[in-house]
């Protein structure tokens, strides 16, 4: 499989170290990136041809996969140089927020396979997860590429109904704040109570990372495990108590709310998707 990957920044990073890690003599990758400094560095550290932005025509020729790990304002830019060099054999695969998979099709043809991606940052570290979408052109071929590549930051799940990216942008992709948040307002609580403040961030920090981990390899829900550490009369009870009754849950709601509606705002499909059974 050949991937040329079109953009660079941390996410491409990220992906290309999954990918290359351990090298496989069955996978190509060609890196098009307009800053110099960004080329260098891709070619020392993996060993890699790399292009400049004036050179993707080039770059893109025989590959399997066109990756494009761009920002959402160069996409425009991005798909009037691919237009005519991509044809129906190669799978484009996106992971610019925002941009449709019909919007891709139109510029680029209706033929096109397009797979769109929203991964998280936690990618950055291999323990990611990847909403993906398939556009009507895609081979079951061509999805198993797309899942072999976003595996290589952590895991992925499939959506049916491209409309519900933007859900997943407001739950997986904004979700890493949320987190930050709440590891922020725990330290923050700890060294009000007297913590040193090295400790208090510690504290937040391997506690949140540990539950984390905890409920990730766990096969119970949520619900289920906190249930466990909360008993009758002692000091979890008394803490989900106060959460409760300061509203903690819509608070929640209504910001994966603000952050999907958002979501659709700025990828211009705000009147255009429909909201699903729960989401009226």
């Amino acid at each position: 499989m050949l991937i040329t990957f079109i953009g660079g920044g941390n996410m491409a990073s990220a992906l290309i170290s999954g990918l290359a890690n351990p090298p496989r003599s069955d996978l190509g990758i060609r890196v098009v990136d307009p800053d110099a400094a960004a080329r260098s560095r891709l070619q020392t550290t993996f060993d890699l041809p790399v292009y400049a932005d004036t050179e993707a025509i080039t770059a893109i020729d025989g590959a399997d996969v066109i990756l494009l790990a761009i920002k959402p304002q160069t996409m425009p830019v991005v798909l009037d140089q691919l237009a005519g060099h991509v044809d129906s054999s190669q799978l484009l695969l996106t992971i610019a927020a925002g941009t449709t998979i019909e919007t891709i099709r139109e510029r680029l043809g209706s033929d096109i396979a397009v797979v769109r991606c929203m991964p998280n940052t936690p990618a950055l570290i291999g323990h990611g997860i990847t909403g993906m979408t398939a556009g009507p052109n895609c081979s079951r071929e061509q999805r198993a590429r797309a899942e072999e590549i976003l595996l290589a930051a952590g895991e992925v799940v499939w959506l049916e109904d491209e409309a519900l990216m933007d859900a997943v942008t407001a739950v997986s992709g904004t979700g890493p704040a949320y987190y930050f948040l709440l590891t922020e307002a725990l330290a923050a609580a700890a060294r009000d109570l007297g913590l040193p403040p090295e400790t208090a961030q510690r504290l937040a920090a391997i506690t949140c990372f540990g539950a984390g981990a905890m409920m990730a390899a766990s096969p119970d829900e949520a619900q289920e495990l906190r249930r466990r550490v909360t008993s009758p009369g002692g000091t979890t009870e008394a803490a989900m108590a106060i959460l409760d009754s300061g509203g903690f849950r819509e608070l929640m709601h209504q910001a994966v709310s603000a952050a999907r509606d958002r979501s659709r705002e700025l990828s211009g499909t705000s009147s255009g998707n429909k909201a699903g059974p729960d989401e009226q």
